[in-house]
């Protein structure tokens, strides 16, 4: 297939590339820059300029591919509600371009906020409807489009996807650590993050594009639940510093932006996923990851 991805330069979205590549399909990436083209073209992998405000840019990838992976959003912690907005309007950009011709369109999502007190599960339907609700409803909107000839996918990820290079959440806990002297969990630690491994999570992603039918919902987790504790214990053991319990009012203090995510239980599991594309997961576990050195350079 030749499969446009948006967010192909990013840190998932780069794994995807290289793991469709070695597949044998063809990939063309958006690039918003002189630096992402040069990482795309070195790869071997086609380029096209552009960005999420550049709508027309987002329709000619889709127009020109015969599958679309949605990896790009804003992150802007500023502001959610621009990146709301161009998630939903960058969605519908290419929903509508692939109408009618039933090529597969995956769009990724968080697990965070689509059930209250236990795991989500594939069969949980997103509550975020419209474009004033999180990630401007764009998971919803996505599936809209099935009955109009669009094979649209939801590929929901854990708030770890981790490996060695991974700036995200667990990256700023061990910053947090490193500048505090202490490597911190809050409360009384019993919070749970579900995880995945990047390559895992690419490997995914390309079976979903092949071989997932419209409508489905894929979830990217390899371990269900993982103790914030757990995390800090490991942050702590790989930097050789002392572990300790953060009082909840003193969170925001200790680790930044990170620390609202860090007090959030987020977990689903990925049963159906596993049996309905024949997914087994290889790679090695969150903990694993950051005590071998994943974060050394975070």
């Amino acid at each position: 297939m030749r499969t446009f991805v948006t967010g192909a330069t990013g840190w998932i979205g780069s794994a995807i590339v290289d793991e469709l590549m070695s597949a044998g399909h063809q990939v063309i990436g958006l690039a918003r820059s002189d630096e992402a083209e040069q990482t795309l073209t070195s790869k071997g992998a086609g380029v096209l300029r552009g960005d999420l405000d550049d709508l027309d840019s987002l329709r000619r990838g889709a127009a020109q591919a015969d599958a679309v992976v949605h990896m790009a959003n804003k992150h802007d912690w500023g502001n959610p509600a621009e990146s709301d907005r161009s998630e939903r309007a960058s969605v519908q950009a290419l929903a509508e371009t692939l109408v009618g011709t039933d090529r597969p369109f995956l769009v990724a999502a968080p697990i965070s906020g689509l059930v209250q007190g236990r795991s989500a599960t594939e069969t949980d339907v997103s509550p975020a409807v419209g474009p004033h609700s999180n990630r401007g409803g764009s998971e919803n909107l996505a599936l809209d489009y099935v009955p109009q000839g669009v094979r649209t996918m939801i590929t929901r990820f854990a708030p770890s996807v981790h490996g060695p290079g991974d700036w995200g959440f667990v990256n700023f806990l061990v910053a947090a650590a490193r500048k505090q002297g202490v490597s911190g969990y809050i409360g009384d630690g019993s919070t749970t993050w579900s995880a995945v491994h990047r390559d895992d999570a690419a490997r995914l992603i390309r079976l979903g594009l092949e071989k997932a039918p419209a409508g489905t919902r894929l979830h990217a987790i390899t371990e269900e639940a993982v103790t914030t504790k757990s995390i800090a214990e490991a942050i702590g053991r790989h930097l050789g510093l002392p572990v300790a319990s953060i009082a909840p009012e003193d969170a925001a203090a200790h680790f930044g932006f990170v620390a609202g995510f860090f007090a959030t239980t987020m977990t689903a599991t990925s049963d159906l996923t596993r049996q309905a594309l024949a997914w087994t997961p290889t790679g090695p576990t969150l903990i694993e990851d950051i005590e071998t050195g994943a974060y050394t350079t975070a």
